[in-house]
């Protein structure tokens, strides 16, 4: 007869890396078919200086990009290149009929303004989905390309949960990279949602009524057992750089914003880090750029005279 004790996990693993195999699978078939009908999907990406994390981001999306299909356009620049020349790039983008996707590394460099750049990528080729008007088309249910991770998100508490309908849901944070358009997703698969934030008073008893934890603020460890419902299911969208010590030598670790170890012995599911949420970020990248160019061919479509 087994026992369990304290310190044995009594969760289940996400593992974000098997989904976002699964999502990319799917992907390359429909680049498949589409390639059928004669048609390749473009991704042009953007990457404007020499941040090291960006460049492995970038170098992990035009292989993935390859790998499904997806013929893919690479532009570097140095942290000098002028505001105006990266507007005029995105124009040239913007008119190419063979480019269906373009993605802007963030951040950019301070002289570059990230709103600017962001709002003049073309809405049916904003595969990051953060112009404007995909995000009021997100919260008002119209088709629109919504942000990758918090779709990611979506598709892991999906398999996770099944219907997610009436759950009651909490998501600590409201960037309009992940809280607020997680939300809106949220929303529209029916679940009760509450979006907690810096100022929103006692955090710890608002989550401890949720069946579903997203986590997304960028504070390591923050959520730890206390603040977690018997079999809640938690995404941990947090990636945090901390030093640690091993051997006597200093290093550095990547942890999410809930406390694992401690979350293990309450959750039903959790998401690691690294390895959860990460991998479904550049499966619906793929994603994206697949829903962007049939999107771009309905409207042409629609255009054509009758």
């Amino acid at each position: 007869m087994s026992t369990t004790t304290p310190e044995t996990p009594l969760t289940t693993s996400i593992d974000g890396k098997a989904c976002a195999e699964r999502v990319l699978d799917e992907v390359a078939d429909d680049v498949a078919r589409l390639a059928d009908e004669g048609i390749i999907p473009g991704l042009a990406v953007i990457l404007v200086g020499e941040d090291p994390a960006s460049q492995v981001y970038v170098r992990n999306k035009i292989r993935k990009a390859e790998a499904v299909g997806i013929r893919s356009l690479e532009y570097r620049f140095d942290d000098t290149l002028p505001q105006a020349e990266l507007l005029a790039l995105i124009a040239r983008l913007n008119d190419d009929p063979e480019v269906n996707g373009i993605l802007v590394q963030l951040p950019l460099p301070a002289n570059i303004d990230e709103a600017s750049v962001i709002q003049a990528i073309l809405p049916a080729k904003d595969v990051d989905g953060f112009h404007r008007q995909n995000a009021g088309g997100l919260w008002q249910g119209l088709p629109s390309l919504a942000p990758c991770t918090p779709t990611g998100c979506l598709r892991l508490l999906r398999e996770t949960c099944g219907e997610l309908a009436g759950k009651h849901a909490v998501v600590i944070g409201r960037s309009n990279i992940v809280g607020k358009p997680m939300a809106a997703l949220l929303l529209d698969a029916d679940c009760t949602v509450s979006l907690l934030h810096s100022k929103s008073r006692d955090a710890a008893a608002l989550c401890r009524q949720a069946d579903i934890i997203v986590a997304a603020v960028g504070r390591p460890g923050m959520v730890d057992a206390n603040w977690l419902k018997p079999g809640a299911v938690v995404i941990d969208v947090g990636i945090n750089r901390i030093e640690s010590e091993t051997g006597g030598e200093r290093r550095t670790r990547l942890v999410g914003d809930v406390d694992f170890a401690a979350a293990s012995q309450v959750a039903s599911a959790i998401t690691p880090v690294p390895g959860g949420v990460g991998p479904m970020t550049i499966a619906y990248l793929m994603q994206n750029t697949v829903t962007a160019t049939r999107l771009q061919r309905h409207q042409a479509s629609a255009a054509e005279p009758a």
